[in-house]
């Protein structure tokens, strides 16, 4: 956070300062407000610029055999340019590195997810993935997969066709 309000406070004063040097340079022929106006237009641009990369950046710097499964690309009204181009505020990543089959039902899987949004703090859950049956479930209080590899205390949700969740689980054992 500390590094983008820097970003956008040096774009603000470069393009002020750019605007000032124009102004001085045409004989004061551009208007006063023109400084005001460049250095405004250098803080907002930053700053849509940094919301636009912060998914880019984000998922770039994730280790290698952690990968994205699911992002959400969202409109809002306070935002008008979201309109235009949604903006990716929130993923969900894999780590495909850890992923572990039940001992008697290879084809349930249980993963590790990250959850990353955008001004908040990483956490993480628990999934379990059926690949035959082609549901999940999110592991929380209560829930528990039996020796048989049935599960209790939860019920499984279906997944859409072309899930990232079960695309990566079922690929990786």
């Amino acid at each position: 956070m500390a590094f983008e309000l820097i970003a956008a406070l040096i774009a603000a004063f470069a393009l002020g300062g750019l605007a000032h040097l124009l102004r001085k340079l045409s004989g004061q022929r551009l208007p006063k407000w023109s400084v005001s106006a460049a250095a405004a237009l250098g803080l907002i641009g930053t700053t849509i610029w940094l919301e636009y990369d912060w998914f880019n950046r984000v998922s770039a710097e994730l280790p290698e055999g952690v990968e994205v499964v699911w992002k959400a690309d969202e409109v809002m009204a306070l935002r008008p340019w979201t309109m235009i181009a949604p903006l990716t505020t929130r993923f969900v990543a894999m780590d495909t590195r850890g992923i572990a089959q039940h001992p008697n039902n290879a084809d349930l899987r249980m993963a590790k997810l990250f959850n990353f949004g955008r001004w908040r703090p990483v956490t993480n859950a628990l999934m379990v993935i059926d690949c035959a049956g082609r549901r999940q479930v999110l592991v929380s209080e209560g829930v528990e997969i039996t020796n048989e590899g049935t599960l209790q205390g939860a019920e499984w949700v279906n997944a859409p066709e072309g899930d990232g969740f079960q695309a990566a689980a079922c690929k990786a054992a």
